[in-house]
């Protein structure tokens, strides 16, 4: 009896450690997540708390998922991959839809063709977005040269955003009852018909044409927006008046104050032991036009005047980008005046609208120092460019398995007190 006595002791004293120890490693139960969320910023700091002087819980990149538990105002409490919880602002945060538009516009600008590289003189922000408002993923610093893909010009407005956290299923409210009445119903009586003087009554009293009552609605105001991919190959959007395309000044210094919208390379020629590129460019004279660029210009190295010249010019034309570089077929013609056969020369081809309303591009082939038109053809039709941005209805889809949000004390009271009320007075 001994010997089984202080083995059943032995047993429960080995229970009892198991289970202060299973209690130990547990800890306090971690809050259920109500939605999720992806960084937006290159970094971003988690605070442990709202206030900006809070200590910083933990610090994750651009593109890590993030859980969301809990919202106060327009700041958000998350829980890290590595369990670090604490508060981030909405602002800074995408949603899966807004991941996966990012990814698809990379994809498709992988495969766009290069207008330029450009520089800037400070740290540039690259944006999710068109918008300055989007989270800013990258920063391109002072004279770090990037490539050009694409212009847009877009209001400057806050961006419509999809929501992080899904709405709480709305419940159908518990129908009364009906309760046969001792009285009968009456019949509501019909709306009175219009005053018989009603078209007079509704002139506003003003002369025709005036319109001094009503407000004219004030165009927004908008930016134009550069699409470009850093020497790391991320893809995202910059402000156009931020950049400077990266063209020799002995070719630049000729932009007359105009803005340089792409330029391109169309071979060289050499002088005294240097290579001198033969230089084409886009421009334009003012911002917030719908297209492009109003002018393009050849400019070619004088082997006389040791200076570049200018070889071949459009001016007052509405062109869209993006400009190709490409072999062109031309047929020369000799001294009987004879067509010869079409050869292939180096060019370029761009898109301009006609005065119809057509677009058509137009092709240019580069015979040395000098550039012919070599024909034109239909333009190709262009996807927009703008990301499609969420509308104000679009919600995430709740996660799949997350329980019913638990109802909190101040509901619960409310329900107690609704129900002794309709037990008490029958309301």
């Amino acid at each position: 009896m001994r010997v089984r006595f202080g083995s059943i002791i032995k047993v429960n004293a080995g229970l009892a450690a198991l289970l202060l120890l299973a209690g130990c490693r547990g800890g306090p139960p971690r809050a259920p997540g109500i939605g999720e969320a992806y960084v937006g910023p290159a970094v971003l700091n988690v605070r442990g708390d709202i206030p900006m002087e809070s200590k910083t819980a933990a610090t994750v990149k651009h593109g890590e998922r993030l859980e969301i538990l809990q919202r106060r105002r327009k700041f958000l409490k998350v829980r890290t991959a590595g369990g670090a919880e604490g508060w981030v602002s909405e602002n800074q945060l995408l949603s899966s839809a807004d991941m996966t538009r990012l990814n698809e516009l990379a994809e498709r600008a992988a495969k766009m063709p290069a207008q330029g590289v450009a520089t800037s003189f400070g740290d540039l922000n690259v944006h999710t977005q068109p918008n300055a408002h989007a989270p800013s993923f990258v920063v391109i610093r002072n004279g770090e040269k990037f490539t050009v893909l694409a212009h847009l010009m877009a209001p400057r407005t806050d961006p419509r955003r999809t929501a992080l956290i899904p709405p709480a299923p709305k419940r159908a409210p518990a129908k009364k009852p009906e309760r046969d009445s001792k009285y009968p119903s009456v019949p509501m009586p019909k709306p009175p018909g219009p005053p018989a003087d009603w078209l007079a009554l509704s002139k506003t009293g003003l002369p025709a044409g005036d319109t001094s009552e009503t407000e004219e609605a004030k165009p927004l105001p908008t930016d134009n927006w550069s699409l470009v991919r850093t020497s790391s190959g991320q893809t995202g959007w910059v402000l156009t008046r931020r950049l400077f395309m990266a063209i020799p000044d002995e070719v630049a210094q000729y932009a007359e104050g105009h803005r340089i919208v792409s330029y391109f390379p169309l071979g060289w020629v050499e002088d005294g032991g240097q290579k001198k590129d033969i230089w084409l460019w886009t421009t334009i004279s003012s911002s917030g036009e719908a297209y492009d660029f109003d002018s393009f210009r050849v400019f070619v190295w004088s082997l006389k005047r040791h200076r570049y010249e200018t070889a071949y010019i459009e001016k007052n034309l509405k062109g869209y980008a993006p400009v190709l570089l490409k072999q062109v077929d031309y047929g020369r013609t000799g001294p009987s005046r004879r067509a010869a056969a079409p050869a292939q020369y180096p060019g370029f081809s761009i898109c301009e609208e006609k005065r119809d309303g057509q677009r058509r591009r137009r092709e240019y082939a580069v015979l040395t120092n000098v550039v012919r038109f070599a024909g034109e053809y239909p333009c190709e039709a262009a996807a927009p460019l703008e990301i499609a941005q969420a509308s104000a209805a679009e919600e995430p889809a709740a996660p799949a398995g997350r329980p019913a949000p638990r109802e909190g004390l101040a509901q619960r009271f409310r329900k107690k007190v609704k129900a002794l009320t309709r037990r008490w007075f029958g309301g």
